[in-house]
């Protein structure tokens, strides 16, 4: 394995609906030094504007960027994208990166996307999926919601939001944008780009602090059942430890038969027989390696999933966990 490279390589989507500010904000990240040594899948380099930083081109597809960072256009399917690049770094012919960052078009779906680095028998033993950043139109971003359900998904799967163009909308739109985009996604945090000098590596990390993680978790988000739309998040909480076999018996089993309708799952767990929390997340069919945290961020021991749903009632949620002897209360707080 070439100096430099992960035994699993991280891979962040960057997605948003069409016109979101995507190319704009990924300008913005490829001139952060945190993102040398970073390869970036787009769909063409004119795009994005690249002409200033470039260095060298290795060939048609290839440009190597003065910050370090590897750009190549996406030429059909991307999992054949992907492992190209990947033999390519395997060979000496491009530079070792340790991170790759796809910008997705603006009407793709994240879930297949995701789901291409487990599908591949390649890709999966090399690359694992890292921080989904979506971003959110302040002028047309709830219109787009209300109208679009690529636009309803991307905001799901989101493990970070950026909100753009919050300097041509007046607070009032602002406020009832970031209401419903609320309402779709309690827990991601939310990143104004005009207002804020954008830190390229904490927005592309998952999973930071336990605080970070686990304080989401508990915000005061209102139903998401509203517009119109059947997408709604809700909050289980478990007040005994959770036997972790049990857990993932019926967590996939949710995912296998209900994985299109199950948007995103996000949780710290009590685990039986463990002192320190495990964090988990799954974007509808595709569960994430989980995270064994260094510590509890507080004194609260409880267990507490967040579900990000597509037309599913919240109690079958429950009572499936509940039969297999997860523990559930039977009070479990709804957001």
């Amino acid at each position: 394995m070439a100096e430099g490279v992960p035994a699993f390589t991280p891979v962040n989507l960057l997605t948003g609906f069409l016109g979101s500010g995507k190319t704009t904000l990924l300008r913005r990240l490829l001139a952060d030094p945190a993102l040398s040594g970073t390869a970036v899948l787009i769909n063409e380099f004119g795009e994005v504007g690249l002409d200033h930083h470039l260095v060298e081109r290795i060939d048609e597809t290839v440009v190597l960027l003065q910050s370090g960072c590897l750009c190549c256009t996406i030429r059909g399917e991307l999992a054949l994208a992907i492992r190209d690049l990947h033999s390519r770094r395997e060979r000496g012919i491009v530079p070792a990166f340790g991170r790759l960052v796809v910008e997705s078009t603006g009407l793709a779906e994240p879930f297949p996307i995701l789901s291409t680095l487990k599908a591949d028998p390649v890709l999966r033993h090399h690359f694992r999926a890292a921080a989904v950043v979506t971003t959110v139109d302040a002028v047309n971003g709830l219109s787009q919601i209300e109208r679009h359900s690529q636009s309803t998904r991307q905001v799901a799967a989101a493990d970070r939001l950026v909100l753009t163009k919050t300097d041509l909308a007046d607070e009032k739109t602002v406020a009832k944008l970031l209401a419903q985009v609320r309402r779709i996604n309690p827990d991601a945090p939310v990143v104004r780009s005009g207002e804020t000098d954008l830190d390229a590596d904490a927005l592309l990390n998952r999973v930071g602090t336990a605080s970070e993680f686990h304080a989401p978790l508990m915000c005061d988000a209102p139903n998401g059942d509203s517009h119109g739309t059947h997408i709604r998040s809700f909050v289980v909480t478990v007040e005994e430890p959770i036997d972790w076999t049990a857990f993932g018996v019926w967590l996939t089993m949710l995912l296998n038969r209900h994985g299109d309708k199950v948007l995103r799952v996000k949780g710290i767990l009590n685990l039986a027989g463990e002192a320190a929390p495990v964090a988990i997340h799954a974007v509808q069919h595709l569960v994430h390696n989980p995270v064994h945290m260094a510590r509890w961020p507080d004194e609260d021991r409880r267990s507490h999933i967040v579900f990000i749903v597509d037309g599913i009632d919240p109690d079958l949620v429950r009572r499936s966990l509940t039969a297999f002897n997860a523990l559930v209360t039977p009070q479990a707080e709804r957001v």
